[in-house]
């Protein structure tokens, strides 16, 4: 089969090549998955460098997301069948063929195309522990959703509006949020790179937002402190911006408000039974047409390095993915 291999850890994907590969047996409990969609995330882009936390020995295949059609069985998985369109994740996403153990396995929803199932459960699942777990959205509050334009940050502009919460989608790129506000019309927008606390502050009535969603970190952080209501909710998903912020403790002291940060994956190995319920919280939403999950572009497995790219440089409103079968 294709793939796409990681042979050494090097800047600029120079250990990467697209080569043949054997193709990969199910063992038990495993099942073998014809690639129909894989997402490109930022932790793909990092383990190719070695600059993420997990850090798979070379050679590997990357790729933590995808969605494909059932093609072997391993010994005793009995719930599924072969053809069955499914979706998943951990590991291989970047080749025609992915080995992933059945029990991580769900049944795609037919509301969503194999481009928006691979894309869709890092990125909601992140919103979901973030809003309904960590922050404990309410109806009508007002939620600063930080990165809007990419994949964590949309489906929380996505999900806080299921929440029944007030929007402020946030973005260093005035076409970006002319994206987001065609499609997902949020109350509000702001571009950041003008600063944003009064225009928080105006919306919000002076209040500030009640919880503020940032995968971003650094400048954006700081400015935050500025616009959080008194008892409000940061939520700290990651740190696109390459600088770790630090909080002076007596902002929050004098504002009231909690950082909180947000690990999805690890809150369901710490708590499994809550867990396995947000997974089927965020694909129940899915199969009832509630989310609009967005494919920014598809690009052939050959085109990986653009795929890549357009991440790298911020050029995305949604999910890039790349498709093995084209």
């Amino acid at each position: 089969m294709r793939a796409l291999v990681v042979e050494r850890l090097a800047p600029d994907y120079a250990g990467c090549i697209v080569k043949e590969i054997p193709t990969p047996e199910p063992g038990p409990g495993e099942v073998r998955i014809r690639v129909r969609a894989a997402a490109v995330n930022f932790p793909d882009l990092m383990q190719t460098r070695g600059e993420h936390q997990h850090k798979p020995p070379v050679p590997f295949v990357p790729g933590m997301e995808l969605a494909g059609e059932v093609d072997v069985l391993g010994p005793g998985v009995t719930a599924f069948a072969p053809g069955e369109a499914v979706a998943g994740g951990g590991r291989g996403g970047m080749a025609e063929f992915a080995v992933l153990p059945a029990a991580g396995l769900r049944r795609k929803p037919d509301t969503l195309s194999f481009s928006q199932a691979a894309g869709y459960a890092v990125a909601y699942l992140t919103a979901y522990v973030a809003f309904e777990r960590c922050a404990r959205l309410q109806p009508a509050e007002w939620v600063l959703v930080h990165g809007a334009a990419g994949g964590v940050g949309l489906a929380a502009v996505d999900l806080a509006q299921v929440m029944g919460a007030r929007v402020i989608a946030a973005s260093a790129s005035d076409a970006k949020l002319a994206a987001i506000a065609a499609e997902y019309a949020p109350d509000a927008t702001v571009n950041v790179t003008s600063g944003f606390r009064e225009r928080v502050k105006e919306l919000t009535g002076g209040r500030g937002a009640d919880v503020i969603y940032d995968p971003v970190g650094g400048d954006v952080f700081d400015e935050s402190l500025r616009c959080i209501a008194f008892g409000g909710r940061i939520l700290s998903i990651g740190f696109t911006s390459g600088r770790l912020p630090v909080l002076p403790v007596n902002i929050a002291l004098i504002k009231g408000f909690s950082v909180m940060g947000v690990r999805a994956g690890e809150y369901g190995r710490q708590y499994p039974e809550r867990g396995r319920e947000n997974h089927e919280a965020i694909w129940k939403l899915a199969e009832e047409g509630k989310v609009r999950p967005r494919v920014d572009k598809e690009y052939p497995l050959s085109e990986w390095r653009a795929a890549y790219d357009s991440l790298a440089e911020r050029k995305v409103v949604g999910k890039t993915i790349v498709r093995p079968d084209l």
